[in-house]
């Protein structure tokens, strides 16, 4: 049985979906002599582009090249570095330290452009001395709609982004996902901590750290979207609106835990969680 009419048993909806993933495998189809790379992280979007890019290419390998840095948390390496195997890739690591970086540090509004500069320009030279001439991100469509100062690198550096290319939102690229049997196909987004604090707040890797704790506490504890903004001294609680009620039954466990965690003053956005909330009143 092929991988297209795998397709269309598991997921018998619009033509026009099946159309976009059909045109994303013959984009890999085309390209892979050039030697395909992907900017891999184990999140949904890359690791369905990294399942097609593989499916597609059998001249060699793709290659895909994992960033582990210190403001995404260092289990999800191991998970992506794993993944990328059993979808029959080349995994490759590039450990790199932005808290390195002074003006990274100081969170200003182009704090992304200035993180994906480092981290893709690392990923471009590593991808190029390795004959790996196709490099691409997991950039989707629903992207576009916010705040993303780092797609600038994009185009700067030329780096693809099929998903992007070929009108491909997030939703989206969850029901294909589902379709081909991945294991990311539900999983949440887990964007950089740096997104916790509001901009030109200093980056204090301890607090990202507690930060992270908690999200991952709150997780386990069976809430999806997660995330928790500070503004020093108060801690913002994001959570689906949906799941108000299931943390209102755990309240006075939320707040002993994450009150452990040193925050003193812990509050519920009644907004729900919502992606970008640190960037209202930003163009």
């Amino acid at each position: 049985m092929t991988v297209e009419t795998e397709f269309h048993l598991k997921n018998p909806l619009s033509s026009v979906l099946f159309e976009k993933y059909r045109k994303l495998k013959e984009f890999f189809e085309e390209n892979q002599e050039s030697g395909i790379c992907i900017a891999y992280s184990g999140g949904v979007d890359s690791t369905l582009l990294l399942k097609v890019a593989a499916d597609a290419s059998e001249s060699r390998p793709v290659l895909a090249v994992i960033l582990e840095t210190q403001l995404h948390p260092h289990s999800d390496t191991q998970n992506a570095y794993t993944l990328a195997g059993q979808l029959h890739a080349q995994p490759e690591i590039i450990r790199i330290d932005e808290f390195q970086d002074p003006q990274i540090m100081q969170n200003p509004v182009n704090r992304c452009y200035l993180c994906k500069r480092l981290l893709f320009s690392s990923l471009k030279e590593l991808a190029v001395a390795r004959g790996f001439h196709l490099i691409c991100d997991g950039t989707n469509k629903d992207d576009e709609q916010e705040y993303r100062p780092g797609m600038k690198v994009l185009k700067e550096l030329e780096i693809c982004s099929p998903l992007l290319e070929f009108g491909i939102t997030k939703s989206e690229v969850r029901t294909i996902s589902k379709a081909l049997g991945l294991p990311t196909a539900s999983v949440p987004s887990t964007p950089c901590l740096a997104t916790r604090l509001p901009y030109h707040t200093y980056l204090d890797r301890q607090l990202l750290d507690r930060l992270n704790e908690g999200e991952t506490w709150l997780r386990q504890k069976g809430f999806y979207n997660v995330r928790l903004r500070y503004h020093d001294p108060i801690l913002r609680l994001e959570i689906d609106c949906d799941s108000f009620t299931q943390l209102l039954s755990q309240k006075n466990a939320v707040i002993d835990y994450l009150k452990t965690l040193g925050f003193s003053y812990i509050t519920l956005d009644l907004e729900g969680f919502r992606s970008g909330s640190m960037d209202i009143g930003l163009q």
